[in-house]
């Protein structure tokens, strides 16, 4: 079965290239497509995969500033014609689900997200802080973007949705249905880190992005005075360390084989953004320690209240500084945590995308994993 994959950019790392890199190992040698891809930005072993630029690769500074010609993608996606292939995978969080391809190729779209800045253009120009000319531009075309979107939803023979936030998305805006698989979270890397007496910090492991709102959680923990340690980097870092207090620690990027040690010694991980899905919270959960989530998006699906952790349901600095207040570390249990988190394993997402795979396909194909010593058997 000849396959390829669809994915929208490669210029970051998030949780897209999480699904991306499993759905490499579950497809060795498939030629991945994508609008732009600097090496440099990502992992050594990306170099190793068929990786296929459009001709946006080539604009003047864009890989390291993507959403100016955000105009542009359905452009290039839109214009990429697949021939040869039996089935195309797009891992979408954007426009690379509008690819052109011959009747008899089938089309499964991994949803990440209907594209945010065009059905929540508001809220995402807001967050983005994009400027008065280009929020002017993007008005214009919004309802053709719309109707380019659902035009190319048409096409896809079938949808996985991420969660049920986002399969919800995707009968709002394309009405049509989905099927719901988990992303994949390499819970297994937290399974011999042993269980240890929390530290006193509480914990954000995020790209410094708007829509992550981390801002809301350095003003509850500004009123707290707790103290709050933040792992990761972004363009918001400067005007975020501007605003925290002393009690607010930036840690930067943190290198995978300390990111384990550090989840497993906070006392929470804090979830203040709506998240399609999250893959960090899951981890920490992973590695035994309960998550305090605001109470919409992707954390419903994995949050459970006095559970998995706290949800606070008023995306406010007082509801989050309430619900830290509320949080009580003896009320939960890290055999309970870790157990709960297992059902969102890595395995569990190849052995489902498998399934639906062959369910779509109509015809047995094999798969061994490439990097584990159990197989996915589709079951």
């Amino acid at each position: 079965m000849k396959v390829a994959i669809v994915h929208d950019w490669l210029n970051q790392l998030g949780g897209a290239e999480g699904v991306l890199e499993v759905l490499a190992e579950i497809f060795p040698g498939a030629p991945i497509y994508t609008s732009i891809y600097s090496p440099t930005a990502m992992p050594a072993s990306y170099r190793r995969w068929d990786i296929r630029p459009t001709w946006m690769d080539r604009l003047p500074a864009i890989h390291r500033r993507h959403q100016p010609y955000l105009l542009l993608y359905p452009i290039a996606f839109g214009n990429l014609r697949l021939e040869g292939y039996d089935l195309v995978i797009s891992n979408k969080s954007a426009f690379c689900f509008g690819v052109r391809l011959p009747p008899e190729t089938v089309h499964l779209c991994y949803c990440l997200t209907p594209t945010r800045f065009v059905w929540d253009l508001d809220s995402y120009v807001e967050r983005e802080r994009i400027g008065p000319l280009a929020r002017r531009l993007i008005r214009v075309f919004i309802r053709r973007l719309q109707r380019w979107e659902q035009q190319a939803a048409n096409r896809v023979h079938r949808f996985i949705a991420i969660s049920r936030e986002v399969q919800m998305r995707i009968r709002r805006y394309y009405d049509r249905d989905s099927t719901i698989i988990y992303p994949p979270v390499d819970t297994r890397r937290f399974a011999s880190i042993s269980v240890q007496e929390p530290d006193h910090y509480f914990l954000i492991v995020s790209r410094l992005v708007p829509y992550k709102r981390i801002d809301l959680a350095i003003q509850a923990f500004n009123q707290l005075r707790l103290p709050l340690w933040i792992a990761g980097d972004g363009r918001d870092r400067a005007s975020l360390e501007r605003m925290a207090q002393p009690n607010v620690r930036f840690l930067g990027r943190v290198p995978d084989e300390e990111l384990g040690p550090l989840l497993a010694r906070c006392r929470a991980f804090i979830l203040p953004g709506k998240e399609d899905f999250g893959i960090t919270p899951v981890e920490a959960m992973a590695a035994g320690r309960p998550v305090i989530a605001y109470g919409g998006g992707g954390a419903l699906d994995y949050v459970i209240d006095g559970l998995s952790g706290i949800l606070f349901h008023e995306q406010t600095a007082e509801a989050l500084a309430d619900a830290v207040l509320r949080f009580n570390q003896a009320a939960f249990d890290p055999a309970v945590l870790r157990a709960h988190a297992g059902q969102f394993d890595r395995e569990r997402f190849q052995a489902r995308m498998v399934s639906c795979i062959r369910e779509q396909m109509g015809e047995p194909w094999s798969y061994v994993s490439t990097d584990r010593s159990s197989s996915a058997d589709g079951g």
